[in-house]
């Protein structure tokens, strides 16, 4: 391919992975994030949801590289808690994060994208399927989807495409790296600890991240691309349902499926 993709969070999980495949594959690899290999001349040290980090790092890329072919903003993280109790600055600095830093990166790598460029937002399933409990991270990726949905009608007429992928729960450090607040009162009892319990304790279920990173790669490699793709057999099935019935059904099941047996 011998393309420039840049590509944040990608020193861990679905990120690393995907680095590691455009990079096998001929490409000029350059990685965002927090914690990077020093060592590695093509990683930059930067926060997403700081506006600073990315005017710096971009300035740079530009002049080192000239352009960007790809972008995949895969750069977030997952918070868990009871939706009325959580802590404004919890839910401000996951959208600062998941949305406002997709965005922010988005803004500062357009300039260096020429027609035929390519930005793949990493989305989640949950947009489609919200669980208890998981309500901000839930509506992070939602706004996600609608930014990315609404920017397409717009990159399109200057020849770059967008698109968001939604994978379903992957065994990665994502479940264990998710901020968890259990706070509670009377009216939630424990609830929250059941129901985080419960949804935990199916990680060794959840898809292997290289499912993820290989569709990635497969979409960036496509002529076009669709809006949205979502990723992982049970959640296209899962899809295909919300369809057919309705949401007040959809929700019920949900609900069931979270509940402590």
């Amino acid at each position: 391919m011998d393309k420039i993709i840049v590509i944040t969070g990608g020193t861990s999980g679905i990120g690393e992975k995907t680095a590691k495949l455009f990079e096998e594959s001929g490409n000029k690899v350059i990685v965002l994030a927090r914690n990077i290999n020093v060592e590695n001349p093509m990683h930059y040290a930067c926060d997403v949801s700081k506006e600073s980090d990315l005017i710096g790092v971009f300035a740079d890329i530009l002049k080192r590289f000239g352009s960007i072919d790809i972008l995949i903003n895969n750069a977030g993280y997952g918070l868990s808690g009871i939706t009325e109790l959580i802590e404004t600055n919890e839910a401000k600095q996951l959208f600062d994060v998941n949305f406002f830093g997709l965005w922010l990166t988005t803004k500062y790598a357009l300039p260096l994208m020429k027609s035929g460029g390519r930005i793949i937002n990493i989305s989640s399933a949950m947009v489609y399927f919200p669980l208890p409990y998981r309500s901000f991270y839930a509506a992070s990726k939602a706004a996600v989807n609608s930014l990315t949905f609404a920017q397409r009608g717009e990159l399109n007429k200057i020849g770059i495409d967008i698109c968001a992928v939604c994978p379903g729960d992957v065994k990665t450090n994502f479940t264990k790296n998710r901020v968890k607040d259990f706070k509670t009162n009377e009216r939630y009892g424990d609830a929250i600890k059941k129901v985080t319990a419960k949804l935990d304790s199916k990680e060794n279920k959840r898809m292997d991240a290289d499912i993820v990173s290989n569709a990635i790669f497969d979409i960036a490699n496509k002529k076009k691309t669709k809006p949205m793709y979502i990723i992982g057999k049970k959640y296209k099935f899962l899809y295909f349902l919300s369809k057919i019935f309705p949401l007040s059904i959809l929700l019920k099941a949900i609900d069931k499926y979270t509940q402590q047996d």
